[in-house]
């Protein structure tokens, strides 16, 4: 595989089509920090970029843990983002200094992913390491695999973003049930639940996340799998399918004139692997985006 870049929290893999981030603290059962948000911001930068990679697996190294949540090694100040001034995190707004979640930052990162990301949760993904899975398209995991939403047992909130992704993805019965209790679950409980897509034996996990993103890289147009991405995240919080309408409308209508779409129809009708020349890059419909990004707004007064 291909190393485009030496990280030193995580790494990035890419080979034929395929990128693999893995985060890499196995010592810590892949606890996440700081830097390791950054990393992970550039990671995904890096793989928007390359019109190879067509997918993007997340997997944590070793076989105990995805990712066991924020590094505790702060102790009572690990929450404390004005105790932990020097982390980074900080920005400015006026004459406030605020703290971004940081947990937040990545999952904005991966919900602006111009690829389709696959969560290979390997382990214990509890706090962080659960909720920066939410914005991922598939979650798949081992049978090993135990998840919580634990806030509220350390006397802090959910964060990531979770409170917009997880009621979307599980229904919001299930989202405070796992959220009020902060209690660990099971893979089988996270299958049942909607939370993962299928439950695996640890050992054939990351095969069937590369088999996923196989069928991706091989089968599908680079620009309509970027697009289908969107237009399904982001209509999620339309107020009327009229809105849907009007985007579908635009993208089939672009889409349906590029050499993407001849090559669709003539591959299948002359029974061969389609290969698309659109690249990503240089060949996003001229409507994409068609929304306006939000700033983000500090609204936690001063302290």
């Amino acid at each position: 595989m291909a190393q485009p870049k030496k990280f030193e929290q995580i790494i990035l893999d890419i080979e034929d089509g395929v990128a693999i981030l893995t985060l890499n603290r196995p010592e810590k059962m892949n606890a996440f920090t700081g830097k390791m948000m950054y990393e992970m911001i550039e990671a995904f930068d890096i793989t928007d970029a390359d019109d190879s990679v067509r997918a993007v697996i997340v997997t944590g190294s070793g076989d105990r843990a995805f990712c066991a949540g924020a590094d505790l090694s702060e102790g009572a100040k690990t929450f404390d983002y004005d105790a932990r001034a020097d982390s980074g995190e900080a920005g400015r707004t006026q004459d406030v200094d605020i703290q971004r979640d940081g947990g937040g930052r990545v999952t904005l990162r991966i919900f602006d992913s111009l690829k389709p990301v696959i969560g290979a949760i390997n382990g214990a993904a509890v706090g962080i390491g659960v909720t920066m899975q939410l914005p991922m398209d598939i979650r798949i995991a081992s049978d090993n695999a135990r998840f919580g939403f634990v806030f509220n047992r350390r006397g802090i909130n959910p964060e990531a973003a979770s409170s917009y992704f997880l009621p979307r993805l599980v229904g919001i019965q299930q989202a405070l049930a796992w959220c009020y209790s902060g209690r660990v679950f099971p893979a089988s409980e996270a299958l049942s639940g909607g939370l993962v897509l299928s439950v695996h034996p640890q050992a054939e996990l990351l095969d069937v996340a590369k088999a996923m993103a196989r069928e991706i890289a091989d089968n599908t147009a680079a620009v309509s799998t970027s697009l289908t991405r969107q237009m399904m995240w982001r209509m999620l919080g339309a107020s009327h399918p009229m809105e849907a309408h009007i985007v579908d409308s635009a993208a089939i209508y672009s889409r349906g004139k590029t050499p993407d779409a001849k090559e669709g129809v003539m591959s299948f009708l002359e029974k061969r692997k389609p290969e698309y020349p659109v690249k990503v890059s240089d060949g996003m419909p001229n409507f994409f985006p068609w929304w306006e990004e939000p700033e983000f707004e500090w609204i936690g007064g001063k302290d």
